[in-house]
């Protein structure tokens, strides 16, 4: 067996001498006149991160490769993905590649938050000196929404602070409680972190009434991405009921200079660099080898994308 693979512009070195009959091809300028796109097995298309990106037709070049077995996403959510792949390729995302980068600025956020490193900015760029009381997150109470990898590697950097874990996903396991039992746990919770992937299920559950089951003064962190918060439900909240948020994505996003969430009361927004690093393509890259080879070799790539995620 033998494969084209068109793999996105600028990431072929990263696969190279990986194994003799995978034929590694970066995306041509213009694919869809390209004549080999019809011989193409397997497409690593680059990260789909905003608008600007849907020059690259997606959904076209995958309708028309007419040979195409599997994608595999260079990041660990789809949504923006899953859509265009069409019945019977394989999906695969990089699930795992960057946990600890995301738990570590996940753990960052809940410490500025709550040391209200934000307001000591503000006073020392005014060189004032102004003492603002802080808290503690020893004890608290974390609510993981989405209980995955991230959310797994961020309970292991919490558990110094002895904290209480409570924990749901889209089906209930174990200690894992289901979506539909997140009434209940909202209101136990100091600190909610959102990780779930962006899906019909999830896209806007972050409204109104989950935040209104939040207790006045908690703090949300949304890890996952921007459209699973209702961003207007948000900035409501942060001005009735004092919930504090940090947010490594929103919606829209980019977020633009005059929009009202930049100036909401408790709210810190860094703009998703949670995998932003120096070595975030070693990472990817990584799985994205292993995954390769187990396929050419007939094998089952890890992180396969079923129901959306």
């Amino acid at each position: 067996m033998s494969a084209l693979v068109w793999t996105a512009k600028d990431t072929a070195d990263w696969l190279t001498g990986l194994d003799e009959r995978l034929e590694i091809v970066e995306v041509p300028q213009d694919p869809l006149s390209d004549p080999r796109l019809g011989e193409v097995k397997v497409l690593i298309p680059p990260l789909m991160r905003n608008a600007a990106d849907e020059a690259f037709n997606l959904t076209s070049l995958l309708a028309r490769a007419k040979s195409l077995e599997y994608v595999q996403a260079l990041s660990a959510g789809v949504d923006n993905i899953a859509h265009a792949v069409p019945e019977g390729v394989l999906l695969c995302s990089v699930r795992g590649a960057y946990d600890e980068l995301m738990a570590e600025l996940l753990l960052t956020g809940i410490l500025t938050i709550y040391k209200e490193i934000p307001h000591y900015v503000r006073v020392q760029e005014e060189r004032t000196w102004a003492p603002s009381q802080v808290r503690v997150v020893q004890g608290k109470t974390v609510l993981y929404v989405g209980y995955g990898s991230i959310a797994q590697c961020l309970e292991r950097y919490l558990e110094p602070f002895k904290v209480r874990t409570l924990k749901v996903a889209r089906t209930k396991r174990g200690d894992v409680a289901s979506l539909d039992e997140l009434p209940e746990l909202l209101p136990q919770a100091d600190i909610v972190v959102l990780l779930t992937p962006l899906t019909d299920e999830t896209r806007g559950l972050v409204n109104a009434d989950f935040l209104a089951r939040m207790k006045p003064g908690s703090l949300l962190v949304n890890g996952a991405r921007g459209a699973c918060v209702d961003t207007d439900a948000l900035i409501a909240a942060t001005r009735e009921r004092d919930i504090q948020a940090f947010l490594d994505v929103t919606d829209p996003e980019p977020l633009p200079p005059e929009h009202p969430l930049w100036r909401a009361p408790g709210v810190f927004i860094t703009p998703h660099i949670g995998s932003f690093t120096a070595d975030n393509q070693a990472r990817c890259f990584h799985v994205v080898r292993e995954n390769l080879t187990t396929w050419i070799n007939g094998g089952r790539p890890k992180n396969r994308v079923e129901h959306g995620y």
